[in-house]
């Protein structure tokens, strides 16, 4: 009997182990799917940039208790504008915004003021890491849970002279894997952020391990043009 009991519990201990151990393979590779396709629909929606006809709404951005029309026009040009008028914003007043860690958790920009309401800004790719995620707007929790997460009072991913996008990621999040291998970058590595307007390719310059309450590389270098990467253990910064 005893040895039927430990045959047992060994059996159970193994199928545990092995749960263990194939569950997260298999979770993330249902999370790379979905990520692969959102970011499939955001290219069909950027396809769709000079087109004047209607998209359809989705039901992600109706409140509750609220009517909208079943379809709506996503107005590119306007995201665009209010996009570069917040970069420009930023300029002058960047360190008088991004003054805590809340500052930067929510949504710089409403995406579904504009028709876009998959919350998606654009993606961010790593080809030498093997890392391709949308880019969602505020560096909240729920957001970095989907994918890459823009912080807020930092440079919208348009580009141009005196920016510095920051986009933050998890490391070591059970069941995904997010930014785990951007420390793996080297110098010189390509990074591309495609918006839906074209596609800006940055190149590593730098690598470096922040302090607790570090903040410096989060802020606007004059003249530069800058995205930087922030995981729980490192950092990526490149530039063009």
């Amino acid at each position: 009997m005893k040895r039927k009991l430990s045959s047992a519990t060994a059996f159970a201990l193994l199928i545990m182990g092995l749960t263990m151990l194939i569950a997260p393979r298999i979770t993330n590779h249902i999370g790379e799917q979905k990520a692969h396709s959102t970011i499939e629909l955001f290219k069909s929606l950027k396809s769709k940039a000079t087109s004047d006809e209607p998209i359809e709404n989705e039901d992600n951005c109706i409140e509750s208790g609220e009517m909208f029309d079943s379809v709506v026009h996503v107005d590119f040009d306007r995201l665009y504008t209010d996009s570069v008028a917040y970069n420009e914003k930023l300029k002058n007043h960047q360190t008088e915004l991004l003054v805590s860690e809340w500052s930067y958790q929510n949504p710089s920009l409403d995406l579904c003021d504009y028709g876009i309401t998959s919350g998606v800004y654009g993606y961010i790719s790593a080809p030498s890491i093997g890392m391709e995620l949308p880019i969602y707007l505020g560096g909240n929790d729920d957001n970095m849970a989907l994918g890459a997460a823009h912080m807020t009072y930092t440079s919208l991913p348009i580009g141009g002279k005196s920016t510095n996008c920051v986009l933050t990621g998890h490391s070591g999040y059970i069941g995904r894997i997010f930014f785990d291998y951007v420390p793996s970058l080297n110098i010189g590595d390509e990074i591309t952020v495609e918006n839906y307007w074209e596609t800006l390719t940055y190149k590593v310059i730098k690598k470096r391990i922040l302090k607790k309450d570090e903040s410096t590389d989060c802020y606007i270098t004059d003249g530069r043009d800058l995205l930087t990467l922030i995981t729980c253990i490192s950092s990526g910064h490149g530039d063009f």
